[in-house]
């Protein structure tokens, strides 16, 4: 062996007993589970808990993987695979025209990338990105799978126009998602309430899902309301992808806003019923109450055609800037969840100008202060949304297909601490102290179930021939370090983190290691 982790409580991933044992590591694979001599090196594990690497099946580190090679924000966590471009917009397919466009509206996101080199245009060619990494023969820091966005598809083919594709756009859209698919895609994301995705109708969706279905991938909608009328945004998502024949993950699955406080047994109702009719479903959620976004996404659809310059001219002209604040603060705009704005539940946790980094940490006054921030940090800033509900947030991950993700967006002076604390809450807060969920089940939460979700036959599961994504944490210290006053904290009782049996993590320091890449969907052709 190359490493034998000694005397370990093993808690497996799925969901089953833990017991103690020995793992031993050759080659990058578990290669043996029991009692074990030997081993070129060793780690003694005595009360500690090994179980399979998470997987964060919502994350927007798209360009961080590639700016940052340490990246301790998740591999300090534990997470070894996370999934990138979630919310319909991410950086390929693209041409010169879209990616453009793509970068100015999801700074607030991921940065404006002018320290990486977008040289890549297909998803094929940013999953080989990942696999270059830093070079010198190593990747990224941990490994990286990846969803077509659905918006950046549609800016592609039809622009940022709220109009319905014509027949020949659609063809043209069903063959970028299929070309992303064929080259490793795991599935399509979409972004329902972020323009350009938010104008495809149900019956374009429809139509794209059935290609995702056809390749045996996934349709993870960030659908089009988490506040009035979330539950017939959640039902609207099942039936399509009912109709198309395709497994359905929810993105960040909630309910928000006052008119929902309570209601997560709805939603669990009609989910249940779904699966208990045959649907493949998962969802995913970060055990936090408050969301985050960008400040621009509250803003009316139609305030935003036309992409990012058309924005910030509807924002400088005194009579559009009028009739959006009558939308935001009397309507409820799409982007705001058909939910009048209350200004001071939003947090800014973010600018990209220093000009107006003393925004930072306060709640917003109103629209002036808003439109102001908007137009002088062309549309940059991040929010906190403080609008979640702690029975909600508690009643959704104890459901059946839960998984974790964090949602974290790591850009901004004080990002919300999901992007560092996802993992280790779920297991100090929701385990230890709430008895929640068990140990057990967590893990299974946050490693096999997602796994299995991805389609991914050797990832997920202490098993014989797996790959070798470990992490070993105490269960009587684990925390998480982040908090909203100090976000980027790293976590407390996660020792040691290994990919392919390569310790990115060890004693709780991000190694040099380099061991990530990207992670493609097992099935290389259609079905």
């Amino acid at each position: 062996m190359d490493l034998v982790v000694r005397g370990a409580r093993v808690v497996d991933g799925t969901g089953g007993p833990s017991y103690t044992a020995d793992v031993g590591v050759h080659e990058g694979r578990i290669a043996a589970v029991g009692r074990l001599s030997g081993g070129r090196e060793t780690v003694d594990a005595h009360g500690l808990a090994l179980a399979p690497g998470f997987v964060d099946m919502h994350a927007h580190s798209d360009l961080a993987l590639l700016r940052d090679p340490d990246h301790s924000a998740k591999a300090a966590q534990g997470v070894t695979l996370e999934v990138l471009g979630q919310d319909g917009l991410s950086y390929a397919p693209v041409d010169d025209r879209t990616l453009e466009a793509v970068r100015a509206a999801i700074a607030g996101w991921n940065g404006p990338g002018d320290d990486v080199d977008f040289d890549w245009r297909t998803v094929g060619e940013y999953l080989d990105r990942l696999d270059r990494g830093f070079g010198h023969g190593e990747g990224v820091a941990v490994n990286a799978a990846y969803l077509v966005p659905q918006g950046t598809v549609r800016a592609h083919v039809v622009g940022w126009d709220d109009r319905p594709a014509t027949a020949a756009e659609l063809d043209r859209m069903r063959r970028l998602v299929a070309n992303g698919l064929a080259q490793g895609a795991v599935g399509m994301s979409s972004g329902l309430t972020y323009t350009p995705g938010m104008y495809a109708s149900g019956a374009e969706l429809t139509e794209l899902c059935r290609v995702v279905a056809h390749y045996g991938g996934y349709y993870c909608p960030h659908h089009r309301s988490y506040g009035r009328g979330a539950l017939a945004a959640y039902a609207e998502m099942v039936d399509l992808t009912r109709r198309a024949g395709c497994a359905l993950h929810l993105a960040h699955a909630t309910m928000n806003f006052g008119e929902n406080e309570g209601r997560a047994p709805e939603l669990l109702a009609l989910l249940d019923a779904a699966l208990d009719g045959g649907a493949d479903i998962t969802l995913d959620s970060y055990p936090y109450t408050p969301g985050c976004t960008t400040l621009v996404a509250l803003l009316p659809s139609w305030a935003n055609e036309g992409g990012p310059e058309a924005v910030l001219a509807r924002l400088r002209d005194d009579d559009q800037a009028r009739r959006i604040r009558h939308v935001l603060e009397q309507e409820g705009a799409d982007g705001c969840h058909g939910v009048p704005v209350d200004w001071s539940t939003i947090e800014i946790s973010g600018v990209a100008d220093p000009a107006y980094a003393a925004h930072v940490g306060t709640r917003l006054d109103g629209w002036d202060t808003a439109r102001r921030l908007l137009i002088g940090d062309r549309l940059a800033p991040t929010v906190l949304q403080h609008v979640g509900h702690e029975d909600n947030v508690r009643a959704i991950m104890r459901h059946r297909a839960h998984t974790g993700g964090s949602d974290g967006i790591l850009q901004g002076a004080k990002p919300h601490p999901r992007a560092y604390g996802t993992f280790p809450h779920y297991l100090g807060h929701y385990v230890r102290e709430l008895g929640l969920l068990s140990l057990e089940e967590c893990v299974a939460h946050l490693s096999g179930r997602p796994a299995a979700r991805l389609r991914l036959p050797d990832r997920g599961l202490v098993r014989v021939g797996h790959r070798a994504d470990l992490v070993l944490f105490d269960p009587d210290t684990v925390a998480a370090g982040s908090t909203y006053e100090r976000p980027r904290t790293l976590p407390a009782g996660i020792p040691h983190v290994l990919i392919d049996g390569r310790f990115v993590m060890r004693d709780g320091h991000r190694t040099q290691v380099l061991a990530g890449r990207s992670v493609r969907r097992t099935e290389r052709g259609p079905r």
